[in-house]
């Protein structure tokens, strides 16, 4: 994929990704517009099933809205709330160490830069860049295995791990579409373009497609 093609390329999802279901940090971010609950629900998400993890958030929140109400609760009555969720006694852990900085460093408030959260406990880059992005509606590219996967398949980067597709997006990746990049690939990765065996035959975007390391398709 050349770089005039990415516009066709993201015209064309933007037009097949509103058929599948929308990705549930996502829809935590339309629904809340807090950023508190963005950067939980990410947390909840890694190595967990997009239906899983909404189920888990929706009882986690009705239990605590915001990180003081969060570390009034014992971690095992948040691991009961989120269970069962990948790794869900860490993750409960995790996020009461993160209430706790986000209350003695932050006044609460969940940082809107990547470097600040990359300093809370259990945020990587990926979480940073979607708390940033969804919760700030701020410039960023958040890049998980889809993105990093299908941004090489198309040819259009060609990098080893999801933090050089990052900074490689970055360098390339026209500005406009920064906020929507993560949302439109991770659907369509779920959906069509999947890690093996990808539904090719069925891909509006294939002329574009390099369908670099594809070996069979349907």
């Amino acid at each position: 994929m050349t770089e005039k093609q990415i516009h066709p390329a993201v015209r064309i999802l933007r037009r097949e990704v509103p058929k599948w279901q929308t990705p549930i940090v996502t829809v935590v971010a339309q629904s809340s517009e807090s950023p508190f609950h963005v950067l939980i629900s990410c947390i909840l998400s890694l190595r967990t099933q997009d239906a899983t993890t909404a189920r888990a958030s929706h009882r986690l929140f009705a239990l605590a809205n915001t990180p003081a109400e969060m570390l009034k609760l014992t971690a095992r009555k948040i691991e009961k709330a989120i269970f069962p969720v990948g790794f869900y006694r860490t993750k409960a852990k995790n996020i009461r160490a993160i209430c706790r900085a986000l209350l003695e460093t932050y006044s609460g408030k969940v940082p809107d830069e990547i470097d600040e959260l990359l300093k809370l406990k259990g945020v990587g880059r990926k979480t940073a860049n979607l708390v940033v992005t969804l919760g700030y509606r701020k410039p960023g590219i958040c890049v998980d295995t889809h993105v990093h996967r299908i941004s090489n398949r198309w040819g259009y980067v060609r990098t080893k791990n999801p933090k050089e597709t990052e900074f490689a997006l970055r360098e390339k990746l026209p500005r406009q579409y920064w906020l929507e990049y993560n949302d439109l690939l991770v659907t369509f990765g779920q959906h069509l373009c999947r890690p093996i065996s990808p539904m090719c035959s069925r891909c509006q975007v294939k002329k574009y497609c390099a369908r670099v390391g594809v070996g069979i398709s349907r």
